[in-house]
């Protein structure tokens, strides 16, 4: 892009008369995820531009069925399913490999930040920025013990004024219980956050979505994070973050938990990025914490951990008219919808809503089941309350349609067993749909996403050498899927992490091609287990965090 055509755009921004964000929907900004402009420099010539692009959509073009699926594609998926030995690992074939990218459209979207076959990997050598930062740099190798980067220092040695901004642009602290400054977030996050490589699907985050995840007990309001126009207030930037207590292995701390960082795509040159994110670790400091957790697709320094996406398909004629999904050379729609087709009734017995009642017992099974894992969240009572409660709107069910309250964000389920009325096990998931854009007959993907769950089986002798957790929550979880099909969500989403990679393949999902990193800031730790094992610990068995 010329430095005119640029100036140009970000004129459109600044100007008080700019036009309204409902323009941006056909607008075509340089990076997709706003972590991109920590990593990506400007890039100095429009030739250079022109074929980083033509890469991508040769790439996407491919997975989309407008191309055959590359070779080169099919045999590194394989080799990794291989390498993984994850469920299924020992049945992969080219020829189901193939089946599988054709089948699933993998998206960065849902819930995805991630590339395909690589092509959102950056260059290490270009991350100047982290090269700053106290996070494990390339190269380093695992750490001899666990431990911080830099030490804590007092309050009085944090920088105490915000860091500089570029002229046009003001700071400004969210209120996301102000419906006009949460629409505000909404809106900067709907247009401009994370969307696929063609711009067909962006995550939507509604109000009451925004109030769940930027609200658990004892959030801070300084953490989120706005960058304004001075002239006209217009919400051009955001980053957020909330407290969390971690535990990596045998050491348990406060991190603030970083996410949404947005910048507004017409404003991507200002790299503002780098500067949001010094900003909101001053904030961080500020409350005495110097540690952090983030995800993202594209590959910084250094993932602690990389979990792989799966999609269980719900929905198959909408997912094949809005193209996420495609039937398979050998099956016809007929046959895809038939093998997809989800149980109309519950496989577990004593299972129902979770009350106010249950909170008590939930939060003792999470706490004692998230022992099994090396990386976890550590919740008292009034946080697993906000977690597994707060989001399940208001009225009955059927009032927000299907299956669903008003403003229903979480799903949360126990499992009571009728002769003791002890909570046996429970299951969550969350939404978070997507517009479809440009589709006027389907233009919501409704996507849920598999969030904590627990089982008292996993407690039992061998329960996990006999097979018998296995069973368990293939059918706990196996009912969550039930629970989403009757609230009309279009696909199921996971990840490779807790207990989920024995049973996804018995569940159908599909194995995605997406990539979720996993990263701590100003602490060192020996890579755990995701997508595959790490120091003899099974896959998933290192991650126990799901980040929203």
């Amino acid at each position: 892009m010329s430095s005119s055509k640029q100036k140009e755009r970000e004129d459109d921004i600044i100007d008080a008369s700019a036009s309204s964000d409902h323009e941006d929907e056909h607008s075509s900004g340089s990076d997709n995820d706003a972590p991109e402009d920590v990593a990506s420099p400007s890039t100095s010539t429009q030739k250079k531009k022109k074929k980083k692009k033509s890469k991508v959509a040769k790439a996407l073009n491919a997975l989309r069925g407008k191309t055959d699926i590359p070779q080169e594609l099919v045999d590194r998926v394989l080799d990794q399913v291989k390498a993984e030995g994850a469920a299924g690992s020992a049945e992969a074939n080219q020829v189901n490999v193939r089946e599988a990218l054709e089948q699933l459209k993998i998206m960065d979207v849902v819930k995805g930040k991630a590339g395909v076959g690589g092509i959102n990997k950056k260059d290490m050598g270009e991350h100047k920025f982290w090269a700053t930062q106290p996070v494990p740099q390339l190269g380093e190798g695992p750490p001899l013990d666990d431990g911080y980067i830099e030490p804590s220092v007092p309050r009085e040695e944090v920088r105490q004024e915000p860091y500089p901004l570029p002229k046009d642009f003001e700071w400004s602290t969210l209120d996301i219980d102000d419906p006009k400054q949460n629409k505000e977030v909404y809106d900067l996050l709907s247009l401009n956050y994370v969307e696929d490589d063609e711009a067909s699907f962006r995550f939507q985050y509604s109000s009451e979505f925004l109030q769940w995840a930027l609200k658990p007990p004892g959030y801070h309001k300084e953490w989120h994070i706005g960058v304004r126009v001075s002239s006209n207030k217009k919400l051009v930037a955001f980053i957020s973050g909330v407290p969390m207590i971690l535990r990596v292995r045998g050491h348990q701390f406060p991190v603030a938990e970083i996410n949404y960082m947005c910048v507004h795509k017409k404003l991507r040159s200002k790299r503002l990025a780098p500067v949001l994110i010094k900003e909101v670790t001053r904030q961080v400091h500020l409350k005495g914490i110097f540690q952090a957790i983030y995800t993202g697709g594209i590959v910084i320094p250094t993932p602690v951990s990389v979990c792989r996406y799966h999609h269980r398909l719900v929905n198959i004629p909408k997912l094949i008219d809005i193209k996420f999904c495609y039937v398979p050379r050998n099956m016809t729609l007929a046959r895809m919808i038939r093998v997809n087709k989800v149980p109309s009734t519950f496989s577990t017995r004593g299972l129902r809503q979770m009350e106010e009642k249950d909170v008590e017992q939930v939060a003792d099974l999470f706490t004692r089941y998230m022992k099994r894992f090396e990386m976890v969240p550590l919740y008292d009572v009034d946080e697993v309350r906000h977690q597994f409660m707060s989001g399940i709107g208001t009225g009955a069910v059927g009032d927000g349609g299907p299956g669903r309250r008003v403003g229903q964000v979480t799903w949360t389920y126990v499992v009571e067993d009728p002769d003791t009325h002890k909570i046996t096990d429970f299951f969550s998931f969350y939404s978070l749909p997507s517009t479809v854009i440009n589709n006027t007959k389907n233009p919501i993907l409704e996507a849920a996403y598999l969030f904590y769950y627990a089982s008292e089986t996993a407690f039992n002798a061998d329960a996990e050498e006999s097979g018998e957790l296995k069973k368990r929550l293939e059918a706990v979880i196996g009912d969550a899927i039930v629970v989403a099909s009757e609230a009309k969500f279009d696909v199921f989403n996971a990840l490779t992490l807790m207990d989920n990679v024995p049973i996804l393949q018995d569940l159908k999902f599909g194995l995605g091609d997406g990539m979720l990193n996993f990263y701590l800031y100003n602490w060192r730790t020996a890579p755990l287990a995701g997508m595959k094992s790490e120091g003899g610990v099974e896959p998933g068995k290192g991650v126990g965090v799901v980040m929203l």
